[in-house]
């Protein structure tokens, strides 16, 4: 009996880098290098390279809606990943879509400001993402900048971030991971908090180099990659986060512009593929 082949894919919502190390370009990297099939909906188109953005032009609104409906509809992603969300417009188009398919995880990545200090959505924007979004994810996974504001307070400790985390989860979210790369020091604390008091911290061992543009990005969609393969969101966090590890070390000495380079995603596609799917039994419908 002959069987069909079957992708399990993901959909990333997310704005274009130019550049090529963060936004739509780091999320379908990070999903193929993971053995999923990757969409995407364009929100956001930005001219930037390694040096930072210099120019940002949102998508219309109902084109942004047209794409998520039409990857919806068609390939049925089983999970998704929501990056920069630049207009309230788009916000309630991308949730009156989200609405009709409950059962698909979201994992959104709140991109607020870029990291050379470009100011990527207004307050506006902000609080029609908190309340249309933020009740429709399955994890938010803001840094430590992106927290403060969704907060509303400074973060210089791990207790200020789970502070911060039970700040966030109030706003109507499921979980929240607090990132918290920009503390100084040796070893990387991130914060995962649930509705259900769940709390958990991760740690890792920061890597000095400069070649860490799209990390985030690359993180919330590694997350979205995992949980469509079948992991529960712990999992899913720490395999991500092992995923973006070892994509730094593998990437930290390669030159690529005159700033900040990106991470090296296919530093081992294939032996992350197998890894990830376990089994190839699931990739086929009988």
């Amino acid at each position: 009996m002959s069987k069909t082949f079957q992708y399990i894919a993901v959909l990333t919502i997310a704005g274009s880098d130019s550049g090529g190390g963060a936004g739509i370009q780091a999320d379908l990297k990070t999903f193929s290098a993971l053995g999923c099939y990757g969409t995407s909906a364009i929100t956001t188109i930005t001219v930037q390279n390694t040096l930072g953005v210099t120019a940002i032009h949102p998508i219309p609104a109902d084109i942004v809606r047209g794409q998520v409906v039409a990857v919806l509809e068609d390939i049925k992603p089983s999970a998704i990943k929501i990056g920069i969300v630049q207009s309230a417009d788009q916000v309630l188009s991308i949730a009156e879509v989200l609405k009709t398919y409950p059962h698909i995880p979201v994992i959104l990545d709140p991109v607020m400001v870029s990291t050379s200090g470009f100011h990527l959505i207004n307050q506006g924007t902000l609080v029609s993402l908190q309340q249309a979004i933020f009740p429709l994810t399955s994890l938010v996974t803001p840094n430590l900048d992106e927290a403060e504001i969704l907060a509303n307070m400074k973060i210089s400790t791990v207790d200020d971030m789970k502070e911060a985390a039970s700040r966030i989860i109030q706003t109507g979210c499921k979980a929240v991971l607090v990132k918290g790369g920009h503390l100084n020091g040796p070893d990387l604390f991130d914060v995962y908090q649930d509705r259900n008091g769940v709390e958990h911290i991760f740690t890792s061992i920061a890597v000095q180099t400069s070649n860490t543009h799209g990390t985030g990005c690359t993180l919330s969609a590694a997350i979205a990659a995992f949980i469509a393969l079948g992991h529960n969101m712990p999992q899913a966090i720490e395999k991500a986060k092992g995923f973006v590890q070892q994509a730094i070390i593998e990437g930290k000495h390669v030159k690529t512009g005159e700033g900040k380079g990106p991470l090296n995603h296919f530093f081992d596609a294939r032996n992350l593929i197998r890894k990830a799917w376990n089994t190839g039994d699931h990739m086929y419908l009988g």
